[in-house]
C-alpha cells in the first residue's frame, strides 16, 4: 500500500481492451492533465462512482 495526501493507495492489476489502453496513452501525451495511467483511471473511475452515487440519490 502506498500513503498519498492522506489517502492510502493499493496497486491492482486490470486487464484494459487495447481500444481503451490506446484512447488512455492519447490522453496522457500532453502530461497536463493526468500524471499516469493509474491516475486517469483513478480519475475516471471516482467519476464513474460519483455519477452512480447521484443516480442513487434520484
Amino acid at each position: 500500500m502506498v500513503l498519498w495526501k492522506g489517502r492510502m493507495r493499493r496497486p491492482i492489476s486490470a486487464t484494459i481492451d487495447e481500444r481503451l489502453i490506446r484512447w488512455i496513452n492519447s490522453e496522457l501525451k500532453d502530461g497536463m492533465k493526468y500524471r499516469n495511467k493509474s491516475h486517469l483511471i483513478e480519475i475516471a473511475l471516482m467519476n464513474l462512482k460519483e455519477s452512480k452515487d447521484q443516480n442513487n440519490d434520484n
